[in-house]
């Protein structure tokens, strides 16, 4: 796992601008604090940071492959969990090897298949190859998004980067923000390939861009299809257990500390019983680690997304499975501690995340970090196999975001203010992406009624809902340099999945039947029961009068970040009764904490106009 950047140029000289790369690529030292490296040409510029994960010593990058007719350079982000077979096909191709990663095999892989190669991959992976003998670049990234790649295009060229402070650290990039990038924002909906700062795009998930001397070509490799559903319920779990099993044991292989992320909800908790399963065969232990808050006991209070405690039905499976376990536990010092916010908000480029949320998986992962690299995580299992509550109420028939219904204002609940908000008007940016999103959606010939509702809900959540929590998962993870995957995102499970009739999916009148029944032998009876109960909050009392402080200070110093907010609101949220203060008032208090920290960090230009 790394942080990649790169500048192509086709009129300068970019050996004379070995000091931009560099900055650009230390941009990236976070998700590579393992190695650096560049590759410096007239025409393209590439740089590296390395997360040491398989083949500790010979994966070095920028890699270089020479063929008779010039040379072939790539930097990669990420794993390729069938590398060894594909390293053997190379081989049979008379390919030879010089390292044992999979980075060489991607590469390789190139030089025999082209383009072509991203459909042989199975992982989580961004990469871009630089050409010589064509003078093109070949951008690709993973069918489903796991692993980040922006770009930006030049007046003659394009600068590239794992994230966008990698190509905003260029002096050809501007930090500029307009409308759109604030609707994107504060909408709760990621448009594939929109980003926020004007002038960058992110290239979607399952996609290869190529630009050359003709311009910019991009074109999608995957993309989820709708077909018939011919196996039986039995077969159906069957099958999908079967996959569980192969891509666990793919996603454990590493040669530094693995653990799993536990919750003691249905999804990290099959993932990590099949992980200890598979590692036991082997005479290891798995290793597993919770979020916790002091007192949650005492000041818990049951949410629609989240209406039980975690750490009862996490201490059962460790206690099932025999993890060797770890509970993080933060209190609200550290949760509301601005160097840490600083560092949330910084991590993902973006002002308004999730609060105390962000702030507690931001540590989570720190802690982790100190004693394991690499983290298997349930995250995307609810969107693949129908978990949320809204799945299975009257909200998956709003004509919106199902996870959206019954949230109004529009206005991002009094975050923004009101000239702000008139003029973003993200109702209407949100009806129009919701409307895009649904005529996406593929449908089998005839599909009607409910299963036809269905499809497209899970459609929505598979390429909006996802791409923004696996963006959050990955920016807050590769923050510390902990790369975290994610089993339930195999490309494989997702699309075989998506074509199980809705019936199927909840035969047994609940959520998740098919994922339960798969992984019931392996699990506690109360976690096998337990209802979704989604990342936990902090009740911790500290936190909210903390917070409340600062957003006063906030509005004493005047704050630039308050021409974005509803000063009024913002206001009696910083002196509401802290016993009583609303979800909303503690969210605005939040956001406005966000945003300070985002302009004193990234120093955005608004354009409104």
């Amino acid at each position: 796992m790394c942080g990649i950047t790169g500048w192509i140029s086709y009129r300068r000289d970019l050996t004379a601008h070995q000091e931009s790369v560099d900055a650009m690529t230390e941009t990236m030292s976070c998700r590579g604090p393992d190695a650096r490296g560049t590759w410096v040409t007239p025409r393209a510029a590439l740089g590296h940071r390395r997360l040491a994960v398989i083949d500790l010593p010979g994966g070095a990058q920028p890699m270089e492959a020479g063929t008779d007719d010039g040379a072939v350079a790539m930097v990669y982000s990420g794993e390729a969990y069938n590398y060894v077979e594909l390293r053997e096909e190379l081989r049979r191709r008379g390919h030879r090897f010089t390292t044992d990663s999979d980075t060489e095999v991607v590469l390789r892989g190139y030089l025999q298949w082209g383009e072509e190669v991203a459909g042989k991959l199975n992982g989580m992976y961004a990469f871009a190859i630089w050409d010589t003998r064509t003078e093109k670049l070949v951008m690709i990234r993973d069918r489903m998004g796991i692993k980040p790649f922006y770009f930006y295009e030049t007046d003659d060229g394009l600068l590239f980067g794992s994230e966008p402070k990698a190509i905003l650290a260029n002096p050809l990039a501007t930090a500029e923000v307009g409308p759109d990038g604030l609707r994107e924002i504060f909408s709760f909906a990621k448009t594939p390939g929109a980003a926020v700062w004007e002038g960058m795009r992110e290239l979607r998930p399952g996609h290869v861009a190529v630009l050359d001397r003709n311009g910019l070509r991009e074109h999608a490799y995957w993309q989820l299809t709708a077909t018939e559903h011919t196996d039986s319920r039995q077969d159906t779990v069957a099958h999908v257990r079967e996959l569980l099993e192969d891509i666990i044991a793919r996603q454990l292989v590493a040669d530094v500390p693995r653990c799993s992320l536990l919750s003691g909800g249905l999804d990290s908790s099959a993932m990590t019983a099949l992980a200890a399963k598979q590692l036991g065969e082997h005479g290891e232990t798995v290793r597993s680690f919770a979020v916790d808050f002091p007192g949650q006991a005492e000041n818990f209070r049951a949410e629609d997304i989240s209406p039980t405690q975690d750490t009862p039905f996490v201490h059962a499976v460790k206690d099932h499975v025999h993890s060797d376990h770890s509970d993080i536990v933060l209190d609200g010092a550290a949760l509301s501690d601005p160097a840490v916010r600083r560092a949330a908000v910084g991590a993902r480029d973006l002002p308004v995340g999730l609060g105390d949320r962000d702030n507690s998986l931001y540590l989570l992962f720190k802690a982790v970090r100190e004693q394991s690299t690499v983290a298997l995580s349930g995250e995307s299992a609810d969107e693949v196999f129908g978990g949320y509550p809204w799945f299975h109420d009257a909200r998956r028939e709003a004509e919106t975001f199902p996870w959206l219904a019954g949230l109004a204002p529009l206005d991002f609940r009094g975050t923004l203010s009101a000239d702000l908000a008139d003029r973003l008007d993200l109702g209407t940016y949100l009806h129009d992406s919701y409307s895009s999103a649904v005529a996406d959606t593929p449908l089998k010939d005839g599909e009607s009624g409910l299963e036809k509702r269905m499809r497209q809900v899970c459609y929505l959540h598979l390429t909006r809902m996802v791409q923004a929590l696996l963006d959050r998962k990955d920016r807050m993870s590769m923050a510390v340099g902990l790369e975290v995957r994610v089993p339930f995102c195999d490309h494989r499970l997702v699309q075989y999945v998506f074509n199980t009739p809705w019936s199927l999916k909840t035969f047994d009148g609940r959520e998740k039947s098919i994922l339960r029944e798969a992984t019931r032998d392996l699990l506690p009876e109360s976690v096998v029961q337990r209802k979704k109960s989604g990342y936990p909050g902090s009740f911790d009392p500290n936190y909210v009068s903390a917070i409340q402080s600062q957003a006063a200070d906030l509005l004493s110093a005047g704050h630039a970040a308050l021409d974005l907010c509803h000063r009024e609101k913002l206001r009696e949220a910083s002196v509401a009764d802290g016993a009583t203060i609303t979800t909303g008032q503690r969210a605005q208090l939040e956001r406005a904490l966000d945003l300070a920290a985002w302009f004193d960090l990234h120093k955005p230009v608004i354009k409104l106009n």
